[in-house]
């Protein structure tokens, strides 16, 4: 069951004309009063023919009007309106089940405290079969104002308990996360236009898809504007940015004037603040001569980033910043992958945005590597090839995983749910990424012998989960690509005990498939060769110093001071 609390108005006349109107886009049947304050000659036009919306709006007006005449500040807000609508599988309630719903809605909001008879005048009318609306008007019968402060949040949880008390369905309670719901006039404005989203919600997702673009508030801005949208920053005297709106084009008023909204009221985590605390935070990196030595592509790096994300979870301002920068990840990848991948990593990055955030505090710094990685992603010129795409893909459906264990665990109920979805819609683009893989890499398998081998190796590497991988379908791609990493110089035995341990097997549908692209990722270069090492470690080695267990110590090591004393000793 959803109440939502409209903005204060100033005309009861003209909210009752529409409430026993036709409707404009629902059609309304029967509007009638089903409850409201102490009932007693309430006109109701519904059911008295003689009655009129102006009677009864003046009846509700009345203790506004006495205040109004008897104090020199007038009251003009005083018109509360909230519509509650049960869900759309839901039974059909009776009216008088609506009206009990309405009390208990009043009393929660403050209009109506339960056992104050000198509350507000309000009603409950009931047009449609799903929903009523609430009409109240906000001033009480003593002339004082009501106390509507965190009204939505106690109505959300009236809400919630009338649900199990009458058996409907249990939405989720509000945690203060949520994005602001469309108008009405903003969704009839986009039907008019002919627009598929609003402007706010239109807004939202060409933000998000610039922040993997941006490493500065001011480069987030200046890619909004080149790609089209209205920006209008605020600045302080000394020029530094204070605030942001931005516009859709076309969006205008009936001025002809371009409407802009500010970046906290398109959604809670795009305020400024916000949004510097995550794209100008920066880590200098301990070894920068390290991705010289090593190049890697982004999409390599960006696996590489999300291998180690379970190792920071316990942090919960950690594991916060990740998963924030996870998102980031999601969106780039679906900006750069093969087009027939982007519909359904779209969409994995649409719903995993209440995922982004919560209350939790998030330490930005801790996702440095991540968010890079997503920023690298973002400016690269090229397209992964097949294997490293599904490479991944298969790495953010686990990290998604991970996602939702941790807002389960802190009982982030939205959270949870959003992961989730975007896990279903990442589960199919890396299924579609990984048949061509797997398809390529089945058609070139191993000997007999060499099969019989690599069984052993499953055996002896993974003895508990042996049986489900050799009957696999996806068994014979895997065993091409150990085969082929041991062409490279690497142990399948080995290989296969990391990748296990790298992520559990036991609620994998399929586990040779996550093993695949596991492996593949930790074998793509060839193994060290041990003998080149040791001749490297050699050559850096200078003098015939020795340590206590007699061996070589690296230049530049300084050998420990010794007392004259003790020299003097020795030479004697």
């Amino acid at each position: 069951m959803i109440a939502a609390i409209k903005p204060a108005g100033s005309n009861t006349r003209g909210l009752l004309a529409y409430l026993y109107g036709p409707g404009r886009h629902d059609e309304h049947t029967d509007p009638h009063i089903v409850a409201g304050f102490a009932m007693l000659g309430m006109p109701d036009p519904g059911r008295d023919q003689d009655a009129t919306l102006t009677q009864l709006a003046r009846h509700l007006d009345e203790p506004v009007l006495l205040r109004n005449s008897e104090f020199g500040k007038k009251v003009t807000d005083h018109v509360w309106h909230c519509p509650v609508r049960a869900a759309p599988e839901d039974r059909s309630l009776s009216d008088a089940e609506w009206a009990e719903i309405a009390q208990r809605i009043v009393e929660a909001a403050g209009i109506a405290p339960a056992g104050d008879d000198l509350g507000c005048r309000w009603i409950a009318v009931r047009h449609a079969d799903d929903h009523i609306h609430i009409l109240a008007t906000t001033v009480r019968e003593d002339g004082r104002r009501p106390r509507l402060h965190d009204s939505g949040v106690r109505v959300g949880d009236a809400c919630r308990q009338i649900e199990k008390d009458y058996g409907l369905r249990q939405l989720k309670k509000g945690d203060h996360t949520a994005g602001r719901r469309p108008t009405q006039a903003e969704m009839h404005k986009s039907e008019r236009l002919g627009w598929e989203q609003t402007s706010r919600d239109w807004l939202q997702d060409r933000i998000r898809a610039a922040i993997p673009h941006a490493g500065s508030a001011e480069e987030l801005l200046a890619y909004l504007e080149a790609d089209g949208i209205a920006v209008k920053p605020r600045r302080g005297p000394s020029g530094d940015l204070l605030g942001y709106a931005v516009g859709r084009p076309g969006d205008l008023n009936s001025d002809g004037e371009q409407i802009f909204h500010p970046g906290g009221k398109i959604a809670p985590d795009l305020t400024l603040p916000k949004l510097k605390a995550r794209l100008e935070t920066t880590v200098p990196e301990e070894h920068p001569t390290a991705r010289r030595d090593q190049p890697v592509t982004p999409w390599h790096q960006a696996t590489d980033a999300l291998d180690t994300l379970h190792t920071d979870m316990a942090d919960d301002t950690h594991a916060q910043a990740r998963i924030t920068a996870l998102g980031e990840l999601i969106e780039a990848t679906a900006q750069k992958a093969p087009t027939h991948l982007q519909a359904e990593l779209r969409a994995a990055s649409g719903a995993f945005v209440r995922a982004q955030r919560s209350q939790v505090r998030a330490e930005n710094q801790a996702a440095h590597t991540l968010r890079t990685a997503a920023r690298d992603i973002a400016h690269t010129a090229t397209g992964p090839d097949a294997s490293v795409l599904a490479t991944l893909l298969a790495a953010l459906v686990w990290a998604t995983v991970l996602a939702a264990h941790w807002h389960d665990a802190k009982s982030h109920a939205h959270q949870t749910e959003a992961a989730r979805q975007a896990l279903r819609h990442l589960q199919v683009a890396a299924d579609q990424a990984l048949t061509p893989v797997l398809d390529g890499l089945a058609t070139r398998q191993p000997s007999d012998q060499a099969r019989r081998t690599l069984v052993h190796d499953v055996r002896a590497a993974i003895p508990n989960h042996a049986d489900r991988i050799l009957t696999d379908p996806a068994w014979p791609a895997l065993a091409t690509v150990l085969a082929d990493a041991e062409a490279g110089g690497h142990k399948p035995h080995q290989l296969l005990k990391e990748a296990a341990a790298q992520r559990e097997l036991t609620t994998a549908h399929q586990p040779a498939r996550v093993l695949i692209t596991r492996i593949q990722h930790t074998s793509r270069n060839p193994a060290p060769n041990l003998r080149a090492e040791a001749a490297r470690r050699r050559s850096t080695l200078t003098g015939p110093l020795a340590s206590s267990r007699g061996e070589r110590v690296a230049w530049p090591v300084r050998p420990a001071a010794v007392p004259t004393e003790d020299i003097r000793r020795r030479q004697l």
